[in-house]
């Protein structure tokens, strides 16, 4: 990859371009704050991961990818796609608008696309695998073990969690209040089956059994 110009956060040595600057911008301006801190740890982690893989990868693009992956999880979020394929698009808009060619902004539609699947992330191009994982990791502890204990210590003090578990549980409740029709295929589906009295998503079998064939 082309040399950039680099910085360092929170110990991570992260690009530092009027683009990355920008999304950074974005992200903070559109995300409460234990949100904005979520997906700046995700960078981070994303970042650590790929540097001690030694796995070569578009800077931009995963900083892209990791830092607008969750800009439309929020209690405000009415759909009508999931909440995943909102952010997508927003976030191809804004690479796009940033001069990014159509092949850079696509990895990161994927990224944000598949940020909560990591049955499929984590198998595509470079940069949606690292975004994937570095997502994965500060959401379930996913390869936890992989960056060592006294750096990530050093992330989630210079960007604290804010009582994270809490916050995106509600919202994820609240998505699958106001759009029960959009998780029926991922994970907010499990939240709905647990914390929202009443809901109901659509089943698989029941796709499958009422298509419209006769066998």
């Amino acid at each position: 990859m082309t040399a950039i110009k680099v910085r360092t956060l929170a110990g991570i040595s992260v690009p530092d371009t009027p683009l990355v600057g920008r999304a950074i911008d974005y992200a903070r301006r559109e995300s409460e704050p234990y949100l904005f801190n979520h997906v700046v740890r995700s960078w981070l982690f994303a970042v650590r991961i790929g540097q001690l893989r030694h796995i070569d990868h578009d800077a931009e693009v995963v900083a892209l990818g990791t830092l607008l992956h969750d800009i439309t999880l929020n209690e405000r979020f009415n759909g009508p796609r999931r909440f995943e394929v909102e952010g997508a698009d927003l976030a191809r808009a804004f690479a796009t608008q940033g001069g990014l060619d159509e092949r850079r902004a696509q990895l990161i539609w994927d990224s944000v696309a598949l940020n909560s699947t990591p049955s499929i992330g984590l198998y595509k191009e470079a940069e949606v695998a690292l975004c994937t994982a570095g997502i994965c990791l500060d959401v379930v502890g996913l390869q936890y073990e992989l960056i060592p204990a006294a750096e990530i210590a050093t992330i989630v003090q210079e960007f604290p969690r804010l009582d994270m578990k809490r916050r995106m549980t509600r919202c994820f409740c609240h998505i699958a209040e106001v759009r029960p029709e959009t998780t029926y295929d991922n994970f907010v589906r499990d939240f709905g089956e647990r914390y929202v009295p009443g809901y109901r998503a659509s089943s698989a079998v029941d796709l499958v059994s009422n298509a419209p064939f006769e066998e």
